[in-house]
């Protein structure tokens, strides 16, 4: 048998396949969005309105999955052409899902707790790509160990407001007195 091949010239993909899509980081948390840009992707941020409340019988992991992938579908829902992100991290201490602070004595009360302990970080991400019925999760639990932190350390960390809108009152990458 013979086959005669034929080069009738350059083959040109769809160019819909070679353009990445945009993303969206559905997220209010201003270290996820620097995260992106110390990774240099170009990103759109979204912030969805999602209940974080932890449900009455819910686990710390339940809860942390349950709030990823409602951010992540809030984002979709609006931008379903792009690749979107939703993510959330909490803090456990013996079994206690340790949330952001409402006021400021809430959070010293909580780097009091955290003090010469340790404790797990449990983040989950979800990311979307609605057009292409994609959808994946990550999850990642880190084991922290917090030293004893002086009564005056942890006011003045807190009276820089960074432990304000962070689960467990502080963020590893800030300045949080570990």
């Amino acid at each position: 048998m013979d086959v005669e091949l034929v080069n009738d010239g350059p083959v040109h993909p769809d160019p819909r396949a070679m353009t990445p899509p945009p993303i969206v980081l559905a997220s209010a948390s201003p270290r996820r969005t620097a995260l992106l840009d110390m990774l240099g992707l170009a990103h759109e941020v979204l912030h969805p309105n999602v209940d974080e409340t932890l449900l009455g019988d819910e686990s710390p992991a339940a809860h942390v999955e349950r709030l990823a992938r409602a951010k992540a579908a809030a984002g979709a829902s609006q931008r379903p052409d792009a690749l979107v992100i939703g993510a959330d991290t909490v803090v456990v201490l013996d079994g206690d899902v340790l949330g952001k602070p409402a006021r400021r004595q809430d959070a010293v009360a909580t780097l009091l707790r955290l003090a010469g302990r340790d404790h797990v970080g449990c983040s989950r991400g979800w990311r979307s790509r609605p057009q292409r019925g994609e959808v994946h999760a990550d999850v990642s639990s880190t084991r922290v160990w917090f030293r004893f932190v002086r009564r005056g350390a942890r006011a003045t960390y807190v009276s820089t407001g960074e432990p304000l809108d962070k689960a467990g009152s502080y963020g590893i990458q800030g300045s949080a007195p570990r």
